[in-house]
């Protein structure tokens, strides 16, 4: 009895994160409470799923929406990879509604591209039915994540409702000389991008760049990059900030110490959620 006892007082947070995982409520703090739906079917396909969390609260307030979207070389990777890292934001952002999805993934025998960012479109589709109003969206993604979160608000958020996009070490540049060192590079060159989606005059890379659909009316952005990333160059940083200042866009650059998967490690991961509250709340000022 005694060992049980000391299990709760060490590990509340874990222990009730642990007891809720079947359950339809989240409770992350004695005022912090979410409704949750897992593997709810967005589309037809079975890649097409996501989890749902929707603040408990009785405010009648739109609220914004945070999309997470996970990494894995496009053509890999789930959105339980991601699961404690939304929980952890969704302690510090109470009062948003958080979407944690899976996407079509490439193969060789489908393109990730346009799919992947047709996913992220009936995603937010899906919500604006869902909320009943059509939300402000706050992308957030890592990795491959990160670059569809870069693609879909520079390009293809065609009703400019992307407030904001986080960006935790995403390619953004695909022509980089050094992102070229990527030991997946060919799968990328000939996996990532259907050529029938393509209009003459531009490359499948420089499609699929998003550095390349930077303009003056992007949405504000912040991005974490590893010091010692041997996956996602520290050109990649660079290239990208080069765009976002020549656009005039708001942004800020943060590395931490590490590399590609260090980013939600201690004490990483709880500097970048601070960063990201303070982000937010400045662009909210605007």
């Amino acid at each position: 009895m005694k060992k049980n006892i000391r299990i709760i007082v060490l590990f509340p947070t874990l222990l009730f994160l642990w007891i809720s995982c079947g359950e339809k409520k989240v409770k992350l703090g004695k005022d912090i409470g979410f409704d949750k739906e897992e593997n709810i079917h967005y589309g037809n396909s079975s890649g097409q799923v996501m989890d749902l969390y929707i603040p408990d609260t009785k405010t009648s307030k739109e609220k914004d929406v945070f999309i997470m979207i996970h990494g894995g070389g496009w053509r890999s990777g789930n959105k339980s990879q991601l699961t404690f890292f939304t929980l952890s934001m969704m302690k510090r952002f109470p009062d948003h509604v958080f979407v944690n999805m899976n996407y079509r993934l490439a193969s060789e025998t489908n393109y990730g591209l346009p799919n992947q960012m047709n996913d992220i479109k009936a995603v937010t589709a899906f919500l604006k039915k869902k909320l009943r109003y059509n939300p402000k969206l706050i992308i957030l993604g890592n990795s491959a994540g990160a670059h569809l979160s870069m693609l879909y608000a520079y390009k293809f958020d065609a009703d400019k409702k992307v407030k904001a996009v986080i960006n935790i070490v995403g390619p953004a540049d695909l022509s980089d000389p050094g992102f070229k060192n990527y030991q997946e590079y060919s799968f990328v060159e000939s996996r990532l991008v259907d050529p029938e989606t393509i209009k003459t005059g531009i490359s499948k890379i420089d499609f699929a760049s998003p550095v390349k659909w930077i303009k003056s009316d992007s949405p504000p952005t912040l991005s974490y990059y590893g010091s010692s990333d041997r996956v996602v160059p520290s050109t990649q940083e660079k290239r990208l900030d080069s765009a976002l200042i020549a656009n005039h866009i708001i942004h800020e650059s943060y590395q931490f110490n590490g590399g590609h998967l260090d980013w939600d490690k201690h004490p990483n991961n709880l500097f970048l959620i601070d960063k990201i509250k303070t982000f937010i709340k400045e662009i909210d000022k605007k």
